[in-house]
């Protein structure tokens, strides 16, 4: 009887030394010189917010924020980012407190299924930072490349326009931590 041997058509890459900063936290592993962000977040770190798509660059699930800037971590190589200040959807919160497009996502059913909210979270999230009175016009070329196959994009854009509007009532210059709800209404504040 003969056993199945898989052999691979390409050589493994060598390991390298991996170093970021991801959701405020540093990081560093070894991982594989041509290695995606994808694969480096998810596997090598553990950030399973940021969801595998395509890997096409199509659906923008696994968009990150690279320095402020809004990527795709499937169309990244780990290599392009190293040492850089990365953000994941779960890097927009303040510890207990979301970030006011988180809030108004699950006010206004921005999310259903929910597999394409991170992506969606992330890219508004960088929107509204450089922008907190986005036209509709804006809100929709900022979420241009995220794909959503349950809300019709309604309910999206009534949440941006909700968060947006949170941002501009908390005359935020460019610090969301101001806005930040409390999850536990009653009770006070723990100094962070």
């Amino acid at each position: 009887m003969t056993e199945h041997l898989h052999v691979t058509m390409l050589p493994k890459s060598a390991l390298r030394d991996w170093k970021a900063t991801v959701d405020g936290a540093k990081h560093q592993i070894l991982a594989e010189g041509n290695a995606i962000l994808l694969d480096v977040l998810r596997d090598g770190i553990g950030k399973l917010g940021v969801k595998r798509g395509c890997d096409m660059g199509t659906c923008g699930c696994c968009a990150v924020l690279i320095d402020g800037q809004p990527r795709l971590s499937c169309l990244t190589l780990a290599a392009e980012v190293k040492g850089a200040e990365i953000t994941t959807v779960a890097g927009l919160a303040s510890n207990h407190h979301l970030h006011p497009i988180q809030k108004t996502f699950s006010e206004y059913g921005g999310s259903q299924c929910g597999f394409c909210t991170p992506g969606f979270l992330v890219v508004i999230s960088a929107l509204l930072e450089s922008n907190p009175d986005p036209s509709d016009s804006e809100i929709k070329t900022a979420i241009d490349g995220n794909l959503c196959r349950c809300t019709g994009f309604q309910p999206i854009l009534d949440s941006v326009r909700a968060a947006a509007q949170l941002f501009r009532d908390a005359k935020l210059p460019q610090d969301t931590t101001v806005a930040k709800s409390n999850p536990h209404p009653g009770l006070a504040d723990v100094a962070e």
